[in-house]
């Protein structure tokens, strides 16, 4: 079998068209260079040159060689490189979860800053409940999450990595009366129709909006149709209610619906990242490129 050296030193001869140019780009003998292809011919059972005064020429059967073996270097330094990556736990597939109320288009950030921190990794994306996150990566289905606290179910396998608070804004329907407001007070929606399901057996957003009411001496009123999902927004967007909502999901642009951010200086809300006790060397790295934002 052809070393990689032999096919390494065929394709520099081939393409500097000469023993001499190909032992100086080589940084060899000229005559442990022609001993080397030499060998290689009497392997394979054919020529790959003929030797002519000025230099070399492909045979029929060395410019098919050729053909063939080019890549072979590029293949081999690709497949070292990666399997490297692999064994530093740098490159393979990360399993990411995200809640309803972290839009992918908000993530855009983190996830480019990621991928160009493990450029041999590759994010598999998808959404769930808070409450699922927790078994989903407690039980080795995913590899890390990102929820809206307060997270109601726990698992002594998981920990929590919280990130910064996050302003609640208004999402009204474009010709809702209070539309065209800069800010809005929370208790300005006592009598407001709620698209989101609001209830506290309910963590995460939910929660966290029926809290801030309660606060204020009422109970949000339910629309006759309710979502616990983004299509909240599409519900809003048919003038069917009103929602609290982070100020993230702004970037959904939903078509009919105005953000209007709430006064009070209590309505935040907390992301975290949910990952294991043990987590892999891609869900460390997910870590310090979200916190790095």
């Amino acid at each position: 079998m052809p070393s990689l050296r032999q096919i390494q030193y065929f394709l520099t001869v081939a393409d500097l068209g000469g023993f001499t140019p190909a032992a100086g780009a080589l940084h060899v003998a000229q005559s442990a260079l022609s001993r080397q292809i030499g060998q290689l011919e009497d392997e394979l059972g054919f020529l790959l040159f003929d030797r002519e005064p000025r230099g070399v020429r492909l045979t029929p059967a060395g410019a098919i060689y050729r053909e063939r073996v080019a890549s072979i270097p590029a293949t081999l330094t690709a497949a070292a490189d990666e399997g490297s990556q692999l064994s530093r736990g740098e490159a393979g597939v990360l399993r990411l979860l995200h809640s309803s109320t972290v839009p992918v288009s908000s993530l855009m950030p983190d996830l480019d800053r990621f991928m160009r921190d493990c450029p041999g990794a590759r994010i598999d994306l998808d959404r769930a409940s808070s409450e699922d996150q927790v078994t989903e990566i407690a039980n080795g289905h995913a590899d890390i999450g990102i929820v809206r606290l307060p997270v109601l179910r726990r698992d002594a396998r998981v920990r929590f990595v919280e990130l910064a608070a996050e302003r609640l804004c208004a999402a009204l329907p474009v010709d809702h009366p209070l539309a065209g407001r800069k800010r809005i007070a929370i208790a300005r929606f006592r009598r407001e129709p709620f698209v989101s399901a609001v209830y506290r057996e309910r963590g995460g957003l939910a929660r966290v909006v029926l809290d801030l009411c309660l606060k204020r001496g009422f109970v949000p009123a339910a629309a006759r149709i309710v979502s616990p999902k983004t299509s909240m927004l599409n519900l809003v967007a048919a003038g069917r209610g009103v929602a609290i909502v982070p100020a993230r999901m702004a970037s959904v642009g939903i078509d009919g619906v105005v953000f209007v951010p709430i006064s009070d200086e209590d309505a935040r809300s907390v992301c975290a990242l949910v990952l294991p006790v043990e987590p892999t060397v891609l869900a460390q790295a997910f870590v310090r490129a979200v916190t790095a934002g």
